[in-house]
């Protein structure tokens, strides 16, 4: 393997002249191939935020307290939205690998402290002290890994390796939910116990450990034989300057910082209004491991449509963004029936003495009111909340892919990643604050469908205007802007 020589910032795709290494063969090859290291990356993610995301879809975070839950969550997207702003530099000064230990940690605290309330009622201050120490070390993770998946593969497969990241780290959700949902199949309690989140503890502990076993991003070669631009010893002064360079020289980026506000605002109505809302604790694990499991198909589903050779990436852009409209629009018409027209159910079943016209906070009070896996309508409000699995793997799908087509270069995308979790935290913690000060669940709903619609909206101008056939070497101005300050320096990359 070639290590140390001067790279080329084009890529596969680019236009110009393509420098071509020769990739390692056996065993080596096989650690070194991109797939490989990007279901590592997979396998972080699985134990680290896949787990997180199943004890948050339990709703409420699996406890009875909800308010703690979600000023938890608000401190948490608080800090993440900080951090994650500037983590685009502290990636590219420190490397993906490290600031993706470093990310890995909160995790395991943040359940911790969940562990804590179970045994202590009186512990709400350090669930919350954990949330926001996590918002700083998520920032850190989701930046590195936004990095690296996006950069490994050439233009021909992003879908792919998205999906196969999105498969892997959903897992971790699929586990989680698993485990979940057997510790609690005959619960009456309507929490889950100690031992939950002891398993989820011991898991997130392991996933920590995981960065340690990846592969340098500098000796990594794409399948294609161009070598992934990694730049070597960059300066806090040239890293806190790209980030204003990748702004200034990509303002489109900018059409999509409505579908990043949006891409995890819709968590909170689906697993605190809808999910944590209505159904037992028994009903909610299942609801669980059906969503998180739904995201696999929804990540593959997504990966077919935009890797497909049969398209220009100019018509796989505009056949994404037709397809989330129109699941936007489906999914949230079938949702605005159960959460406005519920008593219209009930009374077909003859229980509609105990509701009002549409379900409120105060609807479900009681554990006895709450749906159960073996009631009548919990099969169609399941199918739904599978449904919005599917989307949210779609969304989140689309959001990389569109930003992977905007450039190859890693320190770039560290940088468009960086914007994406910071604009998604921000989003999130003010929904969750809503969550918090228990603002009507019809108003989270709406607030939600509208921001869809809304960063669909914007996303378009910007998949018009920005979104290539191929990726041009003009395109990947930071990694010229370091290979220049690294040259001043006497530094050979």
């Amino acid at each position: 393997m070639l290590d140390g020589e001067k790279y080329d910032t084009s890529d596969s795709g680019s236009q110009g002249e393509v420098q071509r290494y020769e990739r390692p063969k056996g065993i080596k090859g096989l650690y070194y191939h991109p797939i490989t290291q990007v279901s590592l990356l997979g396998l972080v993610c699985f134990m680290c935020p896949g787990l997180f995301n199943a004890l948050t879809g339990l709703g409420a975070g699996g406890q009875v307290d909800s308010s703690t839950n979600s000023n938890s969550n608000a401190a948490l997207y608080s800090t993440f939205a900080v951090s994650a702003f500037f983590a685009g530099s502290i990636n590219n000064k420190l490397g993906a690998k490290l600031t993706l230990l470093l990310g890995s940690f909160g995790y395991c605290l943040f359940i911790g402290s969940y562990l804590a309330m179970n045994i202590h009622a009186d512990a709400g201050g350090f669930v919350i002290a954990a949330g926001a120490i996590l918002g700083i070390c998520a920032g850190l993770l989701w930046t590195a890994q936004g990095s690296l998946m996006m950069s490994y593969p050439t233009e021909a497969e992003k879908g792919k390796f998205i999906a196969i990241f999105w498969a892997i780290f959903n897992l971790g959700g699929v586990v989680g939910a698993s485990v979940s949902f057997g510790q609690n199949f005959h619960s009456t309690s309507n929490r889950v116990g100690n031992g939950t989140y002891i398993g989820f503890l011991v898991l997130t502990a392991i996933g920590i450990t995981l960065p340690l076993f990846m592969a340098d991003p500098k000796k990594m070669i794409r399948t294609d034989g161009t070598k992934v631009p990694i730049p070597l010893e960059p300066s806090w002064k040239t890293q806190i300057y790209g980030l204003w360079v990748a702004l200034r020289t990509d303002p489109m980026i900018v059409l999509l910082f409505p579908m990043f506000f949006a891409s995890n605002w819709f968590y909170t109505w689906q697993f605190s209004g809808y999910n944590g809302a209505i159904f037992n604790i028994r009903a909610r694990s299942l609801n669980n491991l059906l969503y998180w499991s739904s995201q696999i198909f929804g990540a593959i589903f997504m990966s077919f449509v935009l890797d497909s050779k049969r398209l220009r990436r100019r018509t796989r852009a505009f056949s994404s963004w037709v397809i989330l409209l129109l699941m936007t629009f489906i999914i949230h018409t079938w949702a605005y029936f159960y959460q406005k027209f519920v008593k219209l159910l009930f009374i077909l079943q003859a229980v509609a003495d105990r509701l009002d016209r549409d379900y409120t906070r105060a609807t479900y009070s009681g554990d006895s009111e709450r749906i159960d896996i073996y009631d009548a309508q919990y099969v169609g409000k399941a199918f739904l909340y599978v449904l919005f699995g599917i989307f949210d793997a779609m969304w989140q799908s689309t959001i990389y892919w569109l930003m992977g087509a905007m450039s190859n270069d890693p320190a770039k995308l560290a940088y468009f990643a960086g914007f994406y979790k910071a604009i998604q935290s921000a989003g999130n913690a003010g929904i969750w604050r809503a969550d918090a000060v228990q603002l009507p669940y019809m108003n989270l709903f709406i607030s939600t469908w509208v921001l869809l619609v809304a960063g669909l909206v914007f996303a378009l101008p910007m998949i018009y205007l920005r979104v290539k056939d191929h990726t041009d070497a003009s395109d990947e101005k930071v990694a010229q802007l370091e290979a220049e300050a690294d040259a001043r320096k006497g530094v050979e990359v």
